[in-house]
């Protein structure tokens, strides 16, 4: 009969529990890997993707957008974004590239500047806060270390204003960045192919 020592034992159990856990974390990657892949695999930066999450029905919403109401949206960023549909397909196109979450920290600021309850002010400027701004928040956006600190501090006593700056940056990256991509993309360019072939 073979007896093991204790201290064999011992790290023969820390070196189960390790190797467990290494599984468990291999699982977990493994998943999240396969669901990114599934992702990337649907995306398809397509017309399909835009009128999928139209703010209306697809028929009905392409026949109120016209050609030149889509052609408009070339001349500013802001223009695209105070457009209906124009947001929608921005946002599809976003999504194509894993970067929705600029946007939807812009449209979040843009409705907070709206609260008219004092007392409403600070939980909502904690929730944009720890859901974008927050370091390793769950849709962190892309900004400087300044821009994040100064927006920490002003958190300690929030107003309207407090994420002006981020928002800024954030404008500003998505207008130089993101938005020229989107003029150059399948969305926009077969968007204004459909407007232009129901004319015809």
């Amino acid at each position: 009969m073979c007896v093991v020592p204790p201290p064999l034992l011992c790290s023969s159990l820390s070196q189960d529990y390790v190797i467990k856990d290494a599984v468990e974390t291999f699982s977990i990657l493994n998943r999240g890997m396969r669901t990114r892949l599934g992702c990337l695999s649907h995306k398809s930066d397509s017309y399909n993707d835009f009128t999928a999450i139209l703010p209306d029905k697809p028929n009905r919403a392409l026949k109120r957008l016209s050609t030149e109401e889509a052609s408009r949206w070339a001349d500013s960023f802001d223009v695209l974004l105070s457009h209906k549909y124009g947001l929608a397909a921005f946002r599809a196109f976003l999504k194509t590239e894993f970067s929705e979450e600029n946007l939807e920290f812009w449209l979040a600021c843009e409705d907070f500047k709206k609260t008219r309850s004092a007392a409403k002010v600070a939980s909502k400027a904690q929730r944009i806060f720890e859901e974008f701004i927050d370091v390793q928040a769950p849709r962190e956006v892309n900004i400087d270390f300044q821009t994040r600190e100064l927006t920490r501090r002003n958190m300690q006593e929030p107003s309207l204003s407090c994420f002006d700056q981020a928002q800024g940056k954030v404008h500003s990256l998505m207008e130089k960045d993101s938005y020229p991509r989107f003029l150059r993309s399948k969305i926009y360019t077969d968007l204004l192919s459909q407007t232009q072939r129901r004319l015809s």
